[in-house]
């Protein structure tokens, strides 16, 4: 792959991830060598800080994230601060009800429910509290489920006190598209935890 469409996938790629995407991972998606990916993010940082952009690239260990510039913290902090105290948007209360008649899942799961990017409502209903996150040992990612601070807003002692949740918490064709989707991530998984 040329350089500038490399450069411009990888931008992509940590765009909808929003979370950490371990570079092996990028290697393999790309089907590039790591240090061409290497370089590439390099030059895409490089950019990002000549051009003075809202975005650049943090890293730790052999994990990358794009996140905003801290110079436009000002703004981006009265953003945020305005969707944790206001009320819940159409997609976060969707989100949110997946997560709770179906956790834990996966980010990918939620995303196969509702067939759109959940990254940025999920990281939004962890910050309100509402949602907990927990690494789990057998997939790469997390896994959300709801939190004690939900269930104390509504004041139920588990998910299993939500209404209809027996029927909603098992629908057949919920688990047909979980099973077909954990299938393909399976793969994915599989091969990522060989390099």
């Amino acid at each position: 792959m040329e350089k500038p469409r490399l450069k411009s996938v990888l931008e992509s790629l940590l765009f909808v991830s929003g979370e950490p995407v371990a570079i092996n991972r990028l290697v393999k998606i790309c089907n590039t060598p790591k240090n061409e990916i290497e370089a590439a993010l390099t030059e895409i940082n490089e950019g990002c800080q000549k051009s003075d952009s809202g975005l650049f690239i943090v890293r730790k260990g052999g994990s990358l994230q794009l996140a905003t510039n801290p110079k436009n913290s000002e703004y981006v902090v009265q953003m945020v601060s305005g969707e944790l105290g206001g009320e819940l948007s159409r997609s976060a209360l969707e989100t949110l009800s997946i997560i709770a008649y179906r956790g834990p899942v996966t980010r990918v799961q939620v995303e196969a429910i509702r067939g759109v990017n959940c990254s940025y409502v999920i990281r939004s209903l962890l910050m309100k509290g509402l949602v907990e996150r927990k690494e789990a040992s057998d997939i790469r990612g997390y896994l959300y489920e709801i939190s004690f601070d939900f269930l104390k807003s509504l004041g139920i002692s588990g998910a299993e006190d939500l209404p209809d949740w027996k029927n909603l918490s098992k629908n057949e064709k919920v688990e047909q598209l979980l099973e077909n989707d954990g299938a393909s991530q399976g793969l994915e998984e599989n091969g990522d935890t060989q390099n």
